[in-house]
């Protein structure tokens, strides 16, 4: 990943957006990179491009969300250095565009607009969905467990057959900065109830032991490059259990700072498809879940 991009935080002044903000400053802080704040307004009498804005040093002073932003920061020694850019448009196809040039896109699940009942509002979702680069939405404070930022562990949902290198990649590098353990979830579906004796099935059909092992093997043989070349200093847990992934990974988030999800890859004529696990953890999950794109 290019190390010159910068981590963007999408700001709207709710309080949800204000708490995204401060976790895209400690992930901006911990890469070393640097943070963009971005405030979208949707109505403008006078539109102008993207292409003519440009995040600057102080924000705009028109744009009270931003000041806000400013005087949030004031005097605060762990915030990297910050840029703002106050935009016009659709938020989430100006975000989207943005996230092209960025390293990490922040997102509230929930901002102002749409209906307060909802966890995940459209912006997330379709971010998640469409962004160039991994999305974190941060959950609503309804879903968020006391604690949560400083559990001292990742959780990765891995599928060795279809999970991304640069979900693998992207969870292990945030482990590896925060300095917490990595807990890896493989979920095998089991087809026997869990009373049947294994030695009733008919011959050739597998037994739970054995999927359970299948399905750890292949785990390990997954994350072996991650483990010996890559990140040998991250500590590993792995888990493999039979069962839902999605649901394992929401009970997992209450015990972690950050869930990592993989993006389904792009088919055919549609933006793109996140999969019915990582819109589960988006749903319902107790910490931030990163989403992350397939380059």
């Amino acid at each position: 990943m290019n190390s010159t991009l910068p981590v963007i935080a999408g700001v709207d002044g709710s309080p949800n957006s204000l708490r995204a903000l401060d976790w895209a400053a400690e992930a901006a802080r911990l890469a070393g990179a640097r943070l963009h704040v971005v405030h979208v307004w949707p109505i403008t009498p006078m539109p102008r491009a993207l292409g003519d804005a440009k995040p600057h040093p102080t924000p705009d002073p028109a744009d009270p969300v931003l000041r806000e932003v400013q005087e949030r920061f004031a005097g605060r020694a762990d915030v990297p250095e910050t840029r703002y850019l106050s935009a016009h448009g659709a938020s989430t196809s100006t975000l989207i565009r943005l996230s092209a040039q960025a390293r990490l896109l922040v997102l509230g699940s929930r901002g102002r607009g749409g209906f307060t009942s909802l966890l995940l509002g459209s912006a997330g979702r379709a971010a998640a969905m469409r962004a160039a680069c991994p999305v974190v939405v941060v959950p609503d404070e309804r879903r968020i467990d006391p604690g949560a930022g400083a559990q001292g562990r990742v959780v990765l949902g891995l599928h060795p057959e279809e999970t991304s290198d640069e979900a693998v990649d992207h969870a292990f590098a945030v482990a590896e900065r925060r300095a917490a353990e990595l807990r890896v979830v493989t979920a095998y579906p089991s087809p026997y109830p869990l009373l049947i004796d294994p030695e009733s099935l008919p011959p050739g059909h597998r037994t739970d032991a054995e999927l359970a092992a299948h399905a750890a093997a292949r785990q390990d043989e997954r994350l072996r490059p991650f483990t010996e070349r890559h990140y040998p200093g991250v500590t590993v847990d792995q888990v493999v259990a039979p069962g839902d992934v999605a649901g394992r990974l929401v009970a997992a988030s209450r015990a972690a700072d950050l869930v990592v999800v993989g993006r389904h890859r792009r088919r055919l004529r549609e933006g793109g498809l996140m999969g019915s696990v990582a819109n589960a953890v988006l749903l319902h999950g107790h910490c931030p879940t990163a989403v992350i794109p397939v380059r």
